[in-house]
């Protein structure tokens, strides 16, 4: 009787926090901070909306880079932005930010991680966006004509980033999407493409928690961080499978061409192929389901630890800067 009685009790402390969050987290705020603008987008016969950061800097006559920062599951643009600082990153280095929003299963409700949560058709066949077939990824493609209608944007400097289902997404768009990109970086999600055939060229940056238990390295089904059920969905593939797909399709070279290791950051390097194309592979040690080194979004009891070994923005960005499009 005092197991069961302790399992209600964590359930019911559980349920308590992620509502908090719900309303909290990922309920959109009215006001957004200088220099961000709502836009609406219309794709696939629906109007989406994004959130676009210009930093004040912004020379019309002078083309920059655009990074798009896709949100976790259950998120919005106002989660993206806070966990990631990315805005911050945009005003600093002076390139744009535009922050997606996926669809929910009752568009006329506010976004609710637990009643009703956005989620990006990323292929995996999980969610409302899948069985609806939205077209995400015409969605990012319509994004990237607005943004680059309306600014002046370096063509060659276009890169995708995101977190958790926002990575799984931004894998699909570098799978469909390659030839308009320059490099992707998804961060602690699943590519769910089985067999990845590149119309074109560019480079990964990939990072993932050692003690992930949503995005769990030797792959399987996600878990909250102190166990329990499987949270549902379809089983994940082992991170290093991915890595050597995108590897292979992106033709570099199979071996790992530098391997180091520092304050528990583990980063493997292949390639660059015979186009430019590089992969860059970083896992972080007794990190959770986290934007590495960002503001967490969600209780460490539920999704693990964060970590202040890394900044994944910095790194990313870092990344990006160096992988243009050849």
């Amino acid at each position: 009787m005092k197991y069961r009685s302790r399992i209600f009790i964590l359930l019911a402390i559980t349920m308590i926090v992620i509502g908090a969050v719900s309303r909290a987290m990922f309920v959109e705020i009215a006001e957004w901070p200088s220099g961000h603008h709502q836009l609406t987008i219309s794709s696939d016969g629906r109007d989406r909306k994004v959130v676009l950061y210009v930093p004040p800097q912004y020379d019309k006559t002078k083309a920059v880079p655009l990074v798009v920062m896709l949100h976790g599951m259950g998120g919005t643009a106002m989660n993206a932005y806070k966990e990631t600082s990315w805005s911050t990153k945009g005003e600093k280095e002076t390139f744009i930010v535009v922050y997606p929003e996926a669809t929910r299963p009752n568009p006329n409700a506010a976004p609710s991680l637990r009643n009703n949560p956005q989620a990006w058709n990323d292929g995996s066949g999980r969610f409302h966006a899948s069985e609806e077939k939205i077209d995400d990824v015409a969605f990012i493609g319509s994004v990237l004509d607005r943004i680059t209608a309306d600014y002046n944007i370096d063509p060659k400097r276009i890169y995708v980033t995101g977190f958790s289902n926002g990575a799984s997404m931004a894998f699909r768009v570098g799978s469909e999407l390659t030839d308009r990109v320059a490099a992707i970086a998804p961060n602690a999600g699943a590519c769910w493409t089985d067999d990845l055939k590149l119309s074109g060229h560019l480079s990964l940056c990939y990072i993932t928690g050692t003690s992930d238990k949503l995005n769990p390295l030797d792959g399987g089904f996600p878990k909250l961080a102190f166990g329990g059920k499987n949270q549902g969905g379809q089983k994940k593939p082992p991170v290093q499978d991915t890595i050597d797909k995108w590897v292979g399709a992106l033709e570099c070279a199979g071996t790992i061409m530098g391997d180091t290791t520092n304050a528990g950051v583990r980063s493997r390097h292949y390639g660059p192929s015979g186009h430019g194309s590089e992969v860059k592979f970083i896992t972080v040690e007794g990190l959770g389901h986290h934007w590495a080194g960002g503001t967490s979004q969600a209780p460490e009891f539920l999704v693990g630890k964060n970590t202040e070994a890394i900044n994944a923005t910095d790194v990313v960005w870092e990344f990006f800067v160096a992988h243009p499009k050849k």
